[in-house]
């Protein structure tokens, strides 16, 4: 398939730029690719579109404060370091801006207790890095980084935590899982006194979601690794609401790619800790989502290509469109859009 067919008009005034308050006051977009309808609602109307028994599977990663900005040495050059994932102690995967002048021995001075040096490059095309530092790793980022706001948002966070999912608890995210945004406490507590289950899932928000496809036909672009785990617990709930014809719904897109990553051939749930490469687009067979709540995505992004693969390609355009003309915000601090089951 072209990367042209996942294109959409957007004019830079849908961009939301700073989150809805109340959480759940956001819009949200009900999508039935079965009959081709859309309803308009407010996410905290998400129980009305919701059955006793539906088990909604939560992504629980937290954000670091991944953007350090330093200076180099000798040179003093300003340097962004923009932290991906932990390879080990104190080396991790990072982007680094600007690239071409930061060539593996460098080494970058972000304050008196912390620096690191270039140890070497990756294959999409970002460095590993090895922190050297004077105190408690996490308690120095926490300092000295700020959070890792997408670059389409040009306003200020003042508030970290509205970066954060309510029920965020696994730090080491590049970014949020942003579908998990709209919920409050209030919410979850209002759809579990109506019988719905909850289950949480990990995957670490990594490269892939700021890496632009680049290829013309996307079944040659390639996904970058992120790590995930799903619990027993977790695992356990899956397996029996799929035995009891209960609907599983996966909150974001990276709850879909853990459960589809973790799923067998015979589209069984199993266990564990691994890292993941899976892309998904139209034509992929899902063996374990139902149904699907999400954001609104960039155009010609494999975000847009997997929910495109979920609800049929011109379906999903379809309803951008709407969206578009109706006046829904967009993005990370956007809208929400509810996608019921396909059959």
């Amino acid at each position: 398939m072209d990367i042209s067919d996942f294109d959409y008009d957007l004019p830079e005034e849908r961009i939301a730029q700073i989150p809805m308050e109340p959480r759940d006051s956001s819009r949200l977009m009900v999508l039935d690719p079965s009959n081709h309808t859309i309803e308009h609602r407010r996410f905290f109307q998400l129980g009305d579109f919701l059955k006793r028994g539906d088990l909604l599977i939560f992504n629980d990663t937290r954000v670091i404060p991944a953007r350090l900005i330093g200076a180099r040495e000798h040179t003093g050059g300003k340097v962004e370091v923009f932290l991906l994932r932990q390879i080990e102690k104190d080396q991790w995967e990072a982007l680094v801006k600007p690239g071409r002048k930061v060539r593996v021995g460098s080494v970058i001075q972000f304050s008196e207790e912390l620096s690191c040096e270039i140890v070497a490059h990756t294959d999409f095309g970002g460095r590993i890095v090895r922190f050297i530092y004077d105190g408690i790793f996490e308690e120095i980022l926490d300092r000295l980084g700020t959070m890792p706001l997408p670059p389409y948002i040009h306003e200020k966070l003042e508030d970290r935590e509205r970066y954060q999912t309510i029920y965020s608890r696994v730090k080491g995210s590049a970014a949020a899982p942003t579908a998990g945004l709209h919920f409050t406490e209030s919410l979850m507590e209002e759809l579990r006194q109506k019988g719905i289950q909850f289950g949480f899932v990990t995957l670490h928000v990594g490269l892939g979601t700021f890496r632009p496809v680049q290829v013309d036909t996307i079944e040659d672009h390639v996904m970058h690794s992120e790590f995930y785990s799903v619990s027993a617990e977790t695992a356990e709930l899956i397996r029996t609401a799929k035995k009891e014809g209960r609907r599983v719904v996966a909150v974001g897109t990276t709850s879909i790619r853990t459960l589809e990553s973790a799923a067998s051939a015979t589209g069984v749930v199993e266990a564990g800790t691994e890292w993941t490469d899976i892309f998904i687009y139209p034509g992929y067979e899902f063996k374990i989502v139902d149904a699907v709540i999400t954001n609104f995505h960039l155009p010609k992004s494999t975000l847009i290509m997997l929910i495109s693969a979920f609800a049929g390609r011109e379906f999903t355009l379809d309803a951008y469109r709407t969206a578009v003309e109706e006046g829904y915000r967009f993005f990370s601090f956007g809208d929400a859009m509810l996608i019921q089951s396909r059959q």
